[in-house]
C-alpha cells in the first residue's frame, strides 16, 4: 500500500486530460491531488470521476487556479462560496479535503497523520527590504501580475492575505491538537518555505507563493513529509531531516521536456518513500 502525490494537472489543456485518463489502477493505494487541477468545476469533475475510481482514496487541497472565478462559468461563485463548492463535489465522490478530519494513514509504519491544507498566500515571501505595502509594486518593476489579481476574489474577506489569515490561523487550531505520537505528511498547494521557491527567471513571483507564517510548521508538526505543488518544478528537497516533495505536472510543454509519458511516471511517492535520509 502506497501513498502517491501530484499536482498542477491543468486540465484545461487537452494533453494533459490524455494523460489524466492514461493512468492505471491503484485500488490498494492512495493519492494526493495537490491542487491546481484546472479553472472550472467540470474539470474538477473530471479528476474526480477519473481518479476516485482508481484508487482507495484521494486527497484533494485547493490551488489557485481552482478557486478562480471564470467569467464563462456558471454559477459565478467567488471566495469562499466557491470554495465550499469545491469542498462539496469532492465529498460527493469521496475524497478528502482540507475540511474533513485529518486520517490516520492506514498503511504500514509508525503513526502518521496526513494533514491536507488550505492557507493560502499573504505577499510575506519577499526580501526583508521590500516592504508589505510595496510588494506588488516590487513584482510590477519585473513586469509580474498574476492572474488571481483578477479572478480569484477574497469574498467574504477583506483581501487575499486577510482570507490567508485566517485559514492560518483555523489550521494551526486543528494541527496543535493532534496527538504528540504522531508523525505528520503536511499537504498544501504552496510550498512552507520561502527558500524552497526557486523560481530563477521569475523570482518576484515569489509573493504568490506562499506564507512566511509557515516556516516552521515542518518542524514544529512533526513532519516526515511536506508536499506542495505551484512551482511546476518537480524535486525532492531536505531540510532540517525532513523531505519536500514539489509534485507538479505542470502544462504540456513542461512535462513533455521532462520526458512526457503517462501521468503514472510524474506521481511522487511519499509513503513508504525512500528508506534513507542523506546524511
Amino acid at each position: 500500500m502506497k501513498l502517491y502525490a501530484i499536482s498542477d494537472l491543468h486540465l484545461r489543456h487537452a494533453d494533459n486530460k490524455q494523460a489524466l485518463q492514461s493512468i492505471p489502477a491503484h485500488p490498494d493505494d492512495w493519492l494526493i491531488v495537490a491542487g491546481d487541477v484546472g479553472e472550472t468545476l467540470a474539470e474538477m469533475e473530471l479528476m474526480l470521476r477519473t481518479l476516485t475510481e482508481r484508487f482507495r482514496q484521494v486527497l484533494w487541497v485547493p490551488g489557485n487556479h481552482e478557486l478562480w472565478t471564470m467569467p464563462s462559468e456558471q454559477p459565478q461563485l467567488r471566495g469562499e462560496a466557491r470554495y465550499q463548492r469545491l469542498v462539496s463535489l469532492c465529498r460527493s465522490y469521496g475524497a478528502l479535503t482540507p475540511e474533513d478530519p485529518y486520517p490516520r494513514w492506514p498503511g504500514e509504519g509508525p503513526p502518521r497523520v496526513l494533514v491536507p491544507m488550505f492557507l493560502g498566500y499573504d505577499y510575506t515571501f519577499r526580501p526583508d527590504h521590500v516592504p508589505a505595502d510595496k510588494a506588488l509594486e516590487w513584482a510590477w518593476e519585473e513586469d509580474l501580475l498574476c492572474t488571481d489579481e483578477v479572478l480569484l476574489h477574497p469574498e467574504p474577506y477583506l483581501s487575499r492575505s486577510a482570507w490567508c489569515a485566517a485559514r492560518v490561523e483555523s489550521t494551526l487550531a486543528r494541527l496543535q491538537a493532534l496527538p504528540a505520537d504522531c508523525a505528520t505528511v503536511l499537504i498544501n498547494h504552496y510550498p512552507l518555505r520561502y527558500e524552497h521557491v526557486r523560481l530563477p527567471r521569475i523570482p518576484r513571483f515569489s509573493i504568490w507563493c506562499g506564507t512566511k507564517r509557515t516556516e516552521d510548521w515542518h518542524t514544529r508538526f512533526r513532519a516526515e513529509v511536506v508536499v506542495s505543488g505551484h512551482l511546476h518544478m518537480p524535486a525532492t528537497l531536505w531540510r532540517d531531516g525532513v523531505r519536500f516533495e514539489e509534485v507538479s505536472l505542470g502544462y504540456p510543454m513542461q512535462w513533455k521536456h521532462r520526458g512526457g509519458g503517462g501521468l503514472e511516471r510524474f506521481m511522487r511517492e511519499i509513503l513508504p518513500g525512500p528508506a534513507v535520509r542523506p546524511t
